[in-house]
């Protein structure tokens, strides 16, 4: 027969807090984030007040502001600052910090352009791509159009599934069959009424919409020209059926082909580089990502500062009058939960900073050579060397390191740009896959355009220099930086 008793356990259990929950929300946040955060809590906390910028204009860095860093030479002495690529730079801490992510240029025609190669597609003179403002898109841009112009209800019908195939470069995706079967089957649509509608489509603004391919978008945006244009005829020629001479720059055989002379081909050729290749890219154009960092890294008479950016992030502080208000009174239990809240949210955030602080200095006293001689000195790194330095959880770091950025001399970066794996190298050491990437790209930057460098020829130079890496792990690499095959690149030093 079972019997009631007590028993005493000790033992521990981890409790998430709704403090601790807060902090860890506040951690991972970026900065652009976490100031949208705070305004809201701003606007429902009462105690909550915004701390004056004229109140802390006379505030020096604190601890928990900047660290620095000393650089010594092998004999102990302090090694003194130098006006490199990585000296100083100016920083105006009225400032916004806001700066535009570098985003890579995409290729306009069949191929993207690679250092020291004239893209056979671009010219000088060509006119700049105006992106339109007005905020719609392709798709809206076009049916206002077919509502504008005199379609019948039936030929509204097709234009709108035509419509609906064109990306957002401007191209049909669908062949004239696809769309066909688009259609009510009830209504007895033809191919040949398809087609026609596809004309007046192709006619709509921007020109060259609605094309199958790259012929017919350059084709439809030549036949908008005055049929006076010099060189239009022949510039048709090109377009419809000798693109490919073009992009090979086979410009003999296009003479050849043609029957004309070098001012014709280059009165014709002028006119076909004048054409948008991307048409539908004006109408809805991507706009530019900003990056705001989180940290700033910079050099000052041999020492490396590392400082949050608190430029852009209100600084709040509890309401002192309504928290004396409220002292020794026990009415008002909203008020003091909000007191409450308030205290945890300022606390929070010196934790975010603080932590930010202690992971962003790890980071530059590791990768000090980094920043000093560039890529090739990166040292691999991964989250648990800097959670053993700071003593925290890798969880932690992650959040910390996830969506900051950090403002260098060098330029700006993601903090987890500076996590690599490891390349084991014949002498023991360990190198950073960043770094072989760095000396991967050194390396076919040199070489020379008639004879470059293939992927086993690269891997003998790396080993030589103590480097041991395969040559499918040289050819991921190059894949992963966009460099194209040996074969690919004699090509391009032939033309």
């Amino acid at each position: 027969m079972l019997k009631p008793s007590l028993q005493l356990r000790v033992g521990q259990q981890l409790t998430m807090t709704p403090q601790l929950q807060q902090a860890i929300r506040l951690l991972q946040l970026p900065i652009l984030e976490l100031n949208a955060q705070l305004q809201q809590l701003l606007d429902s906390n009462v105690m909550l007040e915004l701390e004056e910028p004229a109140e802390r204009d006379g505030d020096l860095p604190g601890p928990a502001e900047a660290v620095e860093f000393e650089r010594f030479t092998a004999d102990g002495d302090r090694a003194p600052a130098t006006d490199d690529a990585t000296g100083d730079f100016d920083y105006d801490p009225d400032e916004s910090g806001v700066l535009p992510d570098e985003v890579p240029d995409s290729p306009l025609w069949n191929e993207a352009s690679a250092p020291g190669r004239s893209d056979p597609w671009s010219d000088d003179d060509r006119q700049a791509e105006i992106a339109d403002e007005s905020g719609q898109s392709l798709r809206e841009h076009l049916l206002w159009q077919l509502e504008m112009d005199h379609f019948s209800p039936r030929e509204a019908l097709i234009g709108e599934a035509l419509i609906d195939c064109v990306n957002d470069d401007g191209y049909l995706t669908e062949t004239m069959q696809g769309i066909l079967a688009m259609l009510p089957a009830t209504a007895g649509f033809t191919l040949a009424e398809v087609e026609q509608v596809l004309a007046r489509v192709q006619a709509l603004d921007p020109p060259g919409v609605a094309a199958r391919d790259l012929r017919e978008c350059i084709t439809l945006q030549l036949q908008q020209l005055d049929p006076a244009t010099p060189g239009l005829a022949l510039a048709q020629a090109i377009a419809g059926a000798h693109l490919d001479l073009v992009a090979e720059q086979q410009l003999t055989m296009l003479r050849r082909k043609l029957g004309a002379s070098d001012v014709e081909i280059e009165e014709a050729l002028a006119l076909v580089r004048g054409c948008n290749p991307r048409p539908g890219a004006g109408i809805e154009a991507a706009r530019p990502e900003y990056v705001v960092p989180d940290v700033f890294v910079r050099k000052h008479d041999g020492k490396w500062l590392v400082e949050v950016n608190r430029s852009l992030a209100p600084r709040l502080r509890v309401n002192q009058a309504y928290a004396q208000m409220l002292r020794g009174n026990s009415e008002h239990a909203v008020l003091r939960t909000q007191l409450q809240e308030a205290r945890w949210l300022v606390r929070s955030l010196e934790i975010r900073n603080d932590t930010l602080l202690k992971v962003a200095s790890c980071i530059v006293e590791r990768q000090v050579d980094f920043f000093e001689h560039g890529e090739e000195r990166m040292k691999p790194m991964i989250l648990r060397d800097v959670a053993e330095a700071v003593e925290m959880h890798e969880s932690t770091i992650s959040r910390v390191t996830s969506g900051k950025y950090m403002h260098t001399p060098r330029g700006v970066f993601e903090l987890r740009f500076f996590f690599s794996s490891q390349v084991a190298g014949e002498d023991g050491t360990e190198q950073s896959s960043t770094a072989v990437r760095a000396r991967i790209r050194k390396l076919v930057g040199q070489e020379s355009p008639g004879a470059p460098l293939s992927d086993s020829r690269i891997a003998e130079l790396l080993q030589a220099d103590g480097i041991n890496v395969a040559r499918r792990t040289v050819a991921k690499y190059r894949e992963a930086m966009k460099i194209p095959p040996s074969s690919e690149r004699r090509r391009r030093g032939a033309r």
